[in-house]
């Protein structure tokens, strides 16, 4: 078993794909009209673009703001990703700016910081410390 597919909700998906794309470095992978507005919209990791997709997954179902705005209140980011290096990437997003709600921060033996995707989301990135030798 794997994981092939997880999702994000999303409140514009083509504000989500310029996002994720244009400023987090995703690539589109799906991007297939579902009628009524709705795109079946999926990005993949350059690094591993067989591997597992984010559907960047219209927000109109009535759960998602309740869900999502409880999570914000609290400061709990929705998904993580991994990234090589926290700091450099805090750097670079900072440079582009986007806008972080938790600079990087070292929590034992991983780094995170998290930032606001601009499409209701909070997310985190980390990068775990080398396994010792």
């Amino acid at each position: 078993m794997r994981i092939d597919l997880t999702s994000v909700f999303v409140d514009d998906q083509e504000k989500a794909r310029r996002f994720y794309t244009d400023v987090l470095g995703f690539r589109t992978k799906h991007d297939v009209d579902m009628g009524g507005g709705a795109r079946w919209l999926t990005v993949v990791s350059p690094e591993n673009p067989k591997g597992t997709e984010l559907l960047l997954e219209p927000s109109g179902h009535p759960a998602v703001q309740p869900y999502r705005d409880a999570l914000r209140a609290d400061g709990i980011p929705l998904a993580q990703f991994a990234v090589d290096d926290v700091h450099a990437e805090y750097a670079r997003l900072i440079a582009l700016g986007v806008e972080f709600t938790q600079p990087p921060v070292e929590m034992g033996p991983v780094t995170t910081a998290v930032l606001d995707d601009t499409c209701g989301n909070l997310i985190q990135i980390a990068t775990a410390a080398p396994e010792p030798a």
